[in-house]
C-alpha cells in the first residue's frame, strides 16, 4: 500500500504521515521543507519517499504527479493548504493568488490526475482535507473560507459521480475544526 501526502511537514498532514506509516503504508511526502521532509523519511518505520515542493507554483502539480504516478498509489491525501487573515481589500493580491493555488488549483489538477488513474484501475482513495470553514461565510479569512467551499462541494459532486458509476474508487472529506497547527501562524491569526 502507497500513500501520497501533501503538506506532510506539520500539522494534519504529519500526523497522517505517522498514523498510514504505522498501519503500513509505504509514503510519498511532500511539503515545502526539504530538511523536515528528510527528517520524517528517517523516522517513519515504512518506506518513505520525499519531494520538496511549493504546490502554489504552477508546475508544481504536475511535477508531483509525475513522480507518483508509476509508483501505484493507493492514496491520495490532498491536505496542503492555509489561510491568510485580514479584510478582504487588504490582504496582498499576490499572497491571496498563491494561496488559492495551493488550497483550490493544486487540490484539483491531483485529485483529476490520480482520479482518472484511480478509475482506470478501478481501485483507489482520495481524501481532500477541507475545513469546518468550508460550510460558512469567514470575514476576515473571506478567501480561506470560498477555497474550502469550493473542496468541499468539488469532493461532494465527485463522490456523486463515483457513487452513481458503481465505482471501487471512493473520495472522502475531511472538514476539521480550528486545530493547533502551524495554520495560525502562516494565517496570522490566533484561535482561542
Amino acid at each position: 500500500m502507497r500513500a501520497v501526502i501533501t503538506g506532510a511537514t506539520s500539522g494534519i498532514g504529519k500526523e497522517m504521515a505517522v498514523y498510514l506509516s504505522q498501519l503500513g503504508y509505504d509514503l510519498i511526502l511532500t511539503g515545502r521543507n526539504q530538511k523536515q521532509l528528510e527528517q520524517m523519511q528517517k523516522a517513519l518505520p515504512t518506506r518513505v519517499e520525499v519531494i520538496a515542493l511549493d504546490l502554489s507554483e504552477d508546475r508544481a502539480p504536475f511535477q508531483l504527479y509525475d513522480f507518483c504516478k508509476d509508483k501505484q498509489v493507493d492514496l491520495l491525501v490532498n491536505n496542503a493548504g492555509y489561510g491568510l487573515f485580514g479584510t478582504f481589500d487588504q490582504i496582498d493580491l499576490e499572497d491571496e493568488l498563491h494561496m488559492l493555488n495551493v488550497n483550490i488549483r493544486a487540490l484539483h489538477i491531483l485529485t483529476k490526475l490520480f482520479l482518472r488513474d484511480f478509475k482506470e484501475q478501478n481501485r483507489g482513495r482520495i481524501l481532500n482535507v477541507a475545513s469546518s470553514a468550508g460550510f460558512l461565510s469567514g470575514p476576515l479569512l473571506s478567501s480561506y473560507y470560498a477555497s474550502k467551499n469550493y473542496v468541499v462541494r468539488l469532493t461532494l459532486a465527485i463522490y456523486e459521480e463515483l457513487r452513481r458509476a458503481h465505482s471501487k474508487v471512493t473520495v472522502s472529506l475531511l472538514c476539521p475544526g480550528p486545530v493547533d497547527t502551524n495554520f495560525n501562524n502562516r494565517a496570522g491569526v490566533q484561535f482561542s
